[in-house]
């Protein structure tokens, strides 16, 4: 059976949400949540909420937690309904209008959050000790770190409207200017027009030929405009450094640090281990050169499928292998898991307008998770399957937290998700027999996490060298160049030769549009999963019930506390190595299923 076609089956029901895009409760709950708002800044403006008793701030605050809840489920149901099909006008005009009516709402809260962020330490610690609010110690704290950076009522909107033609035109700037970005490519004897998504997804190709050509003619485009490209670029920088400087940040990763929760020196440590072990992915570059018959890998390479491994897994077999897999790592898992696939909480067909990729919306505490997926069969599908469950068992497990505690740090989101990933790769292994099959598998797992640890390490060294440089003088495209290459060559080494046109890798990274330093995270979340999952394997099911604690207090603590909770210190010299561990183990079992002699003499 064709694996695509049986999953042709598998969409998800948004009906839990809205009967209909079309259904007058949409639109009552657009306007309810506005209406709430306004009543609540007419209420509270002007109001020293420091003088209110500790049962008033409570309603007050527990309401202001509502009103943000309610009003999300229509932006909410509007964007999933746009995920599956952004060529749907009617869900194209429906987003917007939430969009704007979701931004109204903010704008009406916005004087709370700053009297939240304001509040005298003694208040807050007076407040604290009331019952109602003490699962609000946490949240409390975490927008107090901001205190000493944020201005006035009337500052803070000159920044946001500042924003409109500063930061957010750059943004949209690139993204609408390389979203335009069309190739003209030769595949399979067609000449095609493709986008740039799909020009990257050449790179999966068996045809070393196309993958070449994709990725030359890719990025000879972006160098095409490095003018405009550049130009953004330094726009981004220095606009966030007047802002930083304007509040009083110290430094360009000062504001992500506060906000992630984590000391710079922990950040410090974990990058400078993390080089430390670039011999590790350089080792695991080599093994791939001669599992593709090559002296040498080139940046087209990376992620190159392996011959005679195009295995195609139905997405029956992958929902089976799942669930049993997941119900013997914890029948927690299992049983949550089993709830996504019954009530159709999982949209897993390609369609033509659907998102690209896959993902799990968490939503709110109120409402369950839904998950995206674009399934052909393909191993890294059925792994992508087992990643996007684990983030939505976490979110499961968090919805008995409220909002302002619901979704987890950034830090530590990845951690069901790899988990989840980890297990289905063990499970395949266990079922496999075919060697080619078992090196495929293991060569993906291997790939992702090189890319989730090392190359969100290049990134972000290259990231902050960046920022450093643009304080001296403007940058030019090729000066931005010469950090990038040779950030990467760190990594690279001799292990891996890279093209002349990988210069301009840096201009097509949307992460250093959107959300500066947020590679770091990565780093981060995937070396804790793997240090997480390494002590899993050493203590068995005691320390999978610790798991199961740390998820269900979805971000209610700090990263350092709910990872103590579970009996690591990320403070520890060695903590970071655990994670290296995992990596080892998995190149050794992946060279230890010669023999070598057939592909290359010196594996």
């Amino acid at each position: 059976m064709d694996p695509n076609m049986e999953a042709q089956s598998v969409t998800w029901d948004l009906t839990d949400l809205y009967p209909t895009p079309r259904a007058p409760a949409w639109t009552e709950d657009l306007n309810r949540g506005l209406e709430r708002a306004r009543l609540f800044h007419s209420s509270y403006k002007g109001t020293d909420i420091s003088l209110l008793s500790p049962a008033a701030f409570s309603r007050a605050l527990k309401e202001y937690e509502s009103i943000q809840e309610e009003g999300a489920k229509p932006f909410l149901y509007a964007s999933l309904l746009f995920s599956e099909d952004s060529q749907n006008h009617e869900y194209k005009t429906l987003l917007q209008k939430a969009k704007e009516r979701w931004n109204d709402l903010e704008n009406q809260l916005l004087f709370f959050r700053l009297a939240l962020i304001g509040l005298p330490h003694e208040k807050l610690r007076e407040f604290l000790a009331h019952p109602s609010l003490r699962d609000y110690e946490h949240a409390l704290h975490f927008l107090r770190r901001f205190q000493p950076f944020t201005r006035g009522e009337k500052e803070e909107e000159i920044f946001s409207r500042k924003n409109l033609t500063g930061r957010s035109a750059f943004t949209t700037l690139f993204d609408e200017f390389t979203g335009a970005f069309s190739f003209r490519l030769e595949v399979e004897g067609e000449e095609k027009e493709l986008t740039g998504s799909q020009m990257l997804s050449l790179l999966y190709s068996s045809d070393r030929s196309l993958r070449e050509r994709a990725f030359r003619t890719f990025l000879q485009r972006h160098q095409e405009h490095q003018l405009v490209l550049g130009s953004i670029f330094n726009a981004l920088i220095l606009d966030a450094q007047v802002e930083d400087d304007l509040r009083g940040y110290q430094g360009p990763m000062h504001r992500v640090h506060l906000e992630n929760e984590i000391r710079p020196e922990s950040v410090e440590r974990m990058m400078e281990v993390t080089e430390s072990h670039y011999s590790l992915a350089q080792e695991y570059f080599q093994v791939k050169a001669c599992l593709l018959g090559l002296p040498k890998l080139r940046n087209y390479d990376l992620y190159a499928p392996l011959p005679s491994s195009a295995k195609k897994i139905p997405f029956e077999q992958a929902r089976g292998l799942l669930l049993q897999s997941f119900q013997e790592f914890h029948p927690l898992f299992g049983q949550i898991a089993g709830e996504f696939f019954a009530n159709r909480w999982i949209d897993a067909p390609p369609r033509k307008g659907k998102y690209g990729g896959a993902f799990c919306s968490g939503m709110t505490p109120s409402l369950h998770p839904y998950i995206l997926l674009n399934y052909t069969g393909n191993l890294r599908d059925v792994l992508t399957l087992a990643h996007e469950m684990g983030h939505g068992i976490h979110f499961y497990l968090a919805r008995q937290q409220t909002l302002m505690n619901f979704d987890p740090p950034l830090t530590l989101a990845e951690t069901a998700s790899v988990f989840g990933e980890l297990v289905m790769t063990h499970a395949l292994l266990q079922e496999e027999r075919d060697r080619a099959v078992r090196l495929a598998l293991l060569c993906i797992e291997i790939e992702d996490m090189i890319a989730t640890i090392f190359r969100q390490n290049v990134l972000t060294r290259f990231e902050h060298r960046v920022y450093q440089s643009r304080r001296d003088h403007l940058l030019t495209s090729e000066e931005i160049g010469d950090l990038w290459w040779g950030a990467n060559a760190k990594l690279f080494g001799d292990s891996v030769e890279m093209t002349p046109e990988y210069r301009w890798g840096w201009s097509y990274i949307s992460h250093f549009i959107h959300s500066r330093f947020y590679c770091y995270s990565y780093i981060f979340g995937e070396l804790v999963s793997l240090a997480l999952f390494q002590q899993s394997q050493e203590e068995g099911p005691s320390f999978r019930n610790r798991l199961i604690h740390l998820l269900e207090q979805g971000g209610s603590r700090s990263p350092h506390d709910l990872l103590k909770d579970a009996g690591v210190d990320i403070e520890q010299a060695d903590f970071w190595e655990k994670g290296f561990r995992v990596i080892r183990q998995l190149i050794d079992e992946l060279k230890s299923l010669g023999p070598w002699d057939k592909l290359c003499t010196n594996p």
